[in-house]
């Protein structure tokens, strides 16, 4: 047997009146702008600068370690080899310094982490910013025992 093609007309829907309405205020409901989030003064906090061979990352937070302000060297715009550079790293600590003005903070704890080039200029960015520094800590990870050292060769 060929096929069969059995139509169904079903009814059109029309939009009518009625369900146009509907449709026309979930339109206005939605909202199109974002609220604008409150900025959170603190006053005493914590910087980590993470300084590796390639990047150089500042993180702000709080005492209780919610990130307030963070910036990195690619952030700002440097790319590449240029990401490791004394100056990406002073760059960061500037930008992370202006966005913390209006925040409030006045007493911090310094943190830093790796052996890049650009943390010494980070911190000397910071010890100029003004900013009551409590202590600077050197968490820089150190391996104690070392790798478990290889086989004796078999000749």
């Amino acid at each position: 047997m060929p096929e069969e093609i059995t139509k169904t007309e079903s009814p059109a829907i029309e939009p009518t009146a009625q369900t146009a309405e509907p449709v026309a205020d979930m339109s206005a409901k939605i909202k199109t702008s974002k609220k604008k989030r409150s900025k959170v003064k603190v006053t005493k906090g914590k910087i980590f600068i993470n300084s590796s061979y390639n990047n150089t990352i500042v993180s702000v937070t709080d005492l209780t370690g919610n990130v307030i302000i963070w910036c990195s060297a690619g952030k700002i715009g440097f790319k590449g080899s240029k990401k490791s550079t004394p100056y990406a790293g002073q760059r960061t600590m500037e930008d992370v310094l202006f966005r913390l003005k209006e925040r409030g903070l006045v007493e911090i704890d310094v943190f830093i982490k790796g052996i890049g080039s650009g943390r010494e200029s980070a911190v000397r960015a910071l010890q100029g910013s003004g900013l009551n520094i409590l202590s600077i800590k050197d968490q820089t990870p150190i391996p104690h025992g070392g790798v478990r050292p290889k086989k004796p060769r078999r000749v």
